[in-house]
């Protein structure tokens, strides 16, 4: 849960007043760790702002993927990661996001 900054701002100034962490968490109800979190972030940042992921770059360019599996389709997943220099599985997702399965058709007689 993100706390408002205000809200922050008066746990912090609570604690520099000279009250103790039990009082800090009668007051405030959250624990000293998160003092110790915002001050960090205060300090670092220069705002009590709630710091969020940012989001991954994907290595897989899925057109350049596209265009390697037409120019060999029957390449495996580990060549595929060799060429695009990531993972196994980054290769399963990047198909799985165009929509092409290696799922193989089993043919009864």
């Amino acid at each position: 849960m993100a706390y408002s900054i205000d809200f922050r701002k008066r746990a912090i100034e609570f604690m520099d007043e000279g009250h103790t962490v039990k009082e800090l968490y009668e007051s405030f109800k959250i624990y000293p760790s998160e003092i110790a979190k915002w001050r960090k972030l205060l300090e670092t940042t220069g705002s009590l702002e709630p710091q969020y992921p940012k989001t991954k770059v994907q290595k897989i360019d899925l057109q350049k993927l596209k265009q390697e599996l037409d120019r060999k389709p029957d390449a495996y997943l580990k060549e595929l990661a060799v060429i695009f220099g990531c993972t196994e599985q980054a290769i399963h997702y990047a198909l799985e996001r165009l929509g092409i399965t290696y799922k193989k058709n089993v043919h009864i007689l």
